[in-house]
Order: C-alpha cells, then sequence, then structure tokens
C-alpha cells in the first residue's frame, strides 16, 4: 500500500486568515470557510469534520464575548460589534486553528454534566484535538488555538497561481 503525498512539500505552511463580525451568523461562516479552504488544501473529509466543529466551538465561544446586543439588532448597533478573527494554518500532517476575540479572560474548561445542554465546548476541543490553549497577544484579547493531526489526504493541495498584468 503506497502512503498518501504530504499536503504540504515546503518548509512553509499553508494559511488562511478570515475576519468576522463577532455574530452568531459568524459560526456558520467560519465553518463554511473552514470547509472549504481545507478541501482546496486536500486535507481528508473526516480531518475537515474534526476541524469545522473545533473551529464552531472555538468562534461559539469568541461570539459570546463579543458583546452583541440582546434582541433586535439596528444598523447602528452594528458599529459597535467587536470583531473576531479566524487563522487556519496547514503544516505537512497537522492543522493548527486560531480562534482570536478582544476578550483578556482565559477561556475555562467546565465540569461536565450530563443533563446540561451546553458548556462542552472546550471539553470537545480538548478531547478531539492533540492539543490546545491560549495565549494573549499584544494586540490585547486573546488566542485560543487548538492543534489537529491526521494521516492521509485526498488528493494533491490545490495550488494558487499569481496572475501578473502585461
Amino acid at each position: 500500500m503506497t502512503a498518501a503525498p504530504a499536503p504540504l512539500r515546503g518548509a512553509r505552511p499553508l494559511v488562511s486568515y478570515l475576519e468576522l463580525a463577532g455574530l452568531p451568523s459568524a459560526v456558520r461562516w467560519a465553518r463554511r470557510h473552514t470547509r472549504d479552504v481545507l478541501s482546496a488544501w486536500g486535507i481528508e473529509r473526516n480531518a475537515v469534520e474534526t476541524v469545522e466543529l473545533l473551529v464552531s466551538e472555538l468562534v461559539t465561544n469568541a461570539v459570546r464575548h463579543a458583546r452583541v446586543p440582546e434582541g433586535a439588532v439596528t444598523y447602528l448597533d452594528l458599529a459597535e460589534v467587536r470583531r473576531i478573527s479566524l487563522t487556519l494554518r496547514l503544516r505537512r500532517d497537522r492543522v493548527s486553528v486560531e480562534v482570536w476575540d478582544s476578550d483578556s479572560r482565559p477561556p475555562a474548561v467546565k465540569e461536565q454534566d450530563l443533563d446540561a445542554e451546553g458548556g462542552r465546548g472546550l471539553f470537545l476541543v480538548a478531547t478531539l484535538s492533540k492539543e490546545w490553549g491560549y495565549y494573549h497577544p499584544p494586540m490585547g484579547g486573546k488566542v485560543v488555538w487548538c492543534v489537529v493531526t491526521f494521516c492521509a489526504v485526498q488528493r494533491e493541495p490545490y495550488t494558487w497561481v499569481e496572475q501578473t498584468r502585461g
């Protein structure tokens, strides 16, 4: 049996960066972006689904700290919504996920209650990722990150070609 080719041949990682408004819809857009980017990079479907789930959990937590106004939101309210960002990095057999929000409070894994409807996000991140953590970047806020490893790729990663105007 032949091993699948490594998704990255060079030493430099593939990187994707996305900024989102800290609104509930950010979770859906972050998941879609993750699925599209990882598929273009040639990541196997099971790994894509795992990373998608972890992105969903981390972005959901970031949205909670974005201080979205309650109830009906007007256009002027949107000017006050804080932004969040998602960074995906592919390095050989691993994808790292980084989600930034402006709240500097560290993430806290909650005690798991079987009857609880929520509060399992970081527990899932800790369970499904190889490692995870957080740090405080110089610009403020915090970045919560995790790393997912995988064994094979579906196909060769998409190669971006720069076009020049002559």
